[in-house]
């Protein structure tokens, strides 16, 4: 018996397939390292997450938290849904319009914006989360948006890193109760119509049941500063940060618990059938489990444990050297059973470069292709180009057929902006031969 095969992929003749096709055939069509999305998986994951919430609450809406993969065919996918989609920049607004969104459908959630990027997201007709009073400071008096949402900071919050927790006294992310009382009544007497209110508490989190507190948290403040204020929330946002199983000793988050959790606090707070519109922030559990990192192994050097070196680097993949995130590693053409300990690392010239460290995997040599699972969030968006590298072409594949999405870089795309004054320029410039 082979490697454990965790769905959606499978497995085919000893071969690692994602969406009905050979990932060694998409490697040597491609090249490596490449990035490979399922759009069968991301379809099935937003429409189990609409389900659990849908079927609980007639006024509920998704938002792809969009931080997480921004790619234009992702956001297609995700846009024929239904979905609606968060920005943390005017930039990714900018993104989300061109892959047809209306303004209406975004909410732009920046922290410490620039006052003509929040002049022109209000220009622009999008929802604006203001997360500091001082905000409000910079909306133009003759441009008042009718619809305002405001960020709280529920004093605590869950993660998987501790730089991913979004909540508590040491977060820069959302204002406190006090503060949001006067931003509140700034704002209504401005003359903003409709009210929402926000939280971000966590990432990554896997526990059902901390959802639920969570929202109960939140409600208890939004009832609390509204009432305060004078105002009423036309809308609650829980945010996100619904975890995918990084590890397979890990358990896929019950989704069906939290949306009975989030739900039952909501009608628990303001009586079932009277409860605002529900807004959820999905980024990493619609994309995350959908996407693959396909490698391959260019040298072994053998020592205490070996250095598996393979042509993906934390220039490709960022999260192991950022944060010591594990993502599992398979060997794609020989799907064969774990025999000894290794460790995984790319090119990069950093000792952090390191993807897998003292990893049971099979027994590998040069030439060979792995896959590195649960790479569809956070991927190619926080890639870089460190050491000169380009960054990988990303393909998209749906029942056994693959399409090219991002076409890879050469090393013209990593200079190509750059300009050398007259007086640097050598006499005789030799460019790549490819």
């Amino acid at each position: 018996m082979g490697e454990h095969v965790p769905p959606p992929l499978e497995r085919r003749g000893g071969v690692l397939f994602i969406g009905g096709k050979s990932c060694v055939e998409l490697a040597e069509r491609y090249g490596t390292p490449v990035y490979v999305m399922d759009e069968g998986r991301l379809r099935e994951n937003y429409r189990r997450l609409k389900s659990a919430f849908s079927g609980r609450l007639r006024k509920f809406r998704i938002h792809y938290a969009m931080k997480a993969n921004s790619n234009l065919s992702v956001l297609g996918i995700l846009r024929q849904e239904g979905a609606g989609v968060d920005c943390a920049s005017l930039e990714e607004a900018k993104i989300a319009l061109m892959a047809g969104y209306s303004a209406k459908d975004i909410m732009l959630t920046a922290s410490y914006i620039d006052e003509s990027d929040l002049r022109e997201a209000i220009r622009m007709g999008l929802l604006v989360n203001i997360d500091d009073s001082s905000a409000l400071d910079s909306i133009p008096r003759g441009k008042i948006p009718r619809a305002l949402c405001f960020r709280i900071n529920p004093g605590f919050g869950k993660a998987v890193f501790p730089s991913l927790t979004l909540g508590g006294s040491d977060s820069k992310f959302g204002m406190d109760g006090q503060a949001m009382v006067a931003c509140l009544r700034t704002a209504h007497e401005m003359g903003v119509q409709s009210f929402g209110i926000h939280m971000m508490a966590g990432s990554g989190s896997l526990d059902a049941v901390y959802f639920g507190q969570v929202t109960e948290r939140m409600l208890e403040i939004a009832v609390a500063v509204a009432d305060a204020a004078g105002v009423s929330f036309d809308f609650i946002d829980v945010g996100g940060g619904f975890g995918v199983p990084y590890r397979t000793s890990e358990r896929p988050l019950d989704v069906e618990l939290v949306a009975e959790e989030v739900c039952g606090a909501l009608r628990k707070t303001f009586g079932n059938g009277r409860e605002p519109t529900l807004l959820i922030e999905p980024g990493r559990y619609l994309v995350c489990d959908s996407g693959i990192l396909l490698s391959r192994v260019r040298a072994i050097k053998q020592g205490r444990i070996p250095f598996i070196g393979i042509d993906a680097g934390m220039n490709t993949l960022l999260r192991p050297a950022l944060y010591g995130a594990h993502h599992e590693v398979l060997l794609a053409n020989r799907l064969e059973k774990k025999t000894a300990a290794a460790n995984v690392c790319g090119t990069v010239c950093e000792n952090t470069d390191i993807m897998a460290r003292e990893r049971v995997l099979p027994r590998m040599a040069p030439g060979d292709l792995v896959a590195i699972l649960n790479a569809g969030a956070y991927g190619f968006c926080m890639s870089s180009h460190y050491n000169g590298k380009p960054r990988p072409p990303e393909v998209l594949v749906a029942r056994g057929k693959s399409e090219l999405v991002r076409e890879g870089e050469s090393i013209r795309d990593v200079v190509g902006r750059q300009k050398v004054p007259a007086r640097l320029k050598p006499r005789r410039v030799r460019g790549p031969r490819s």
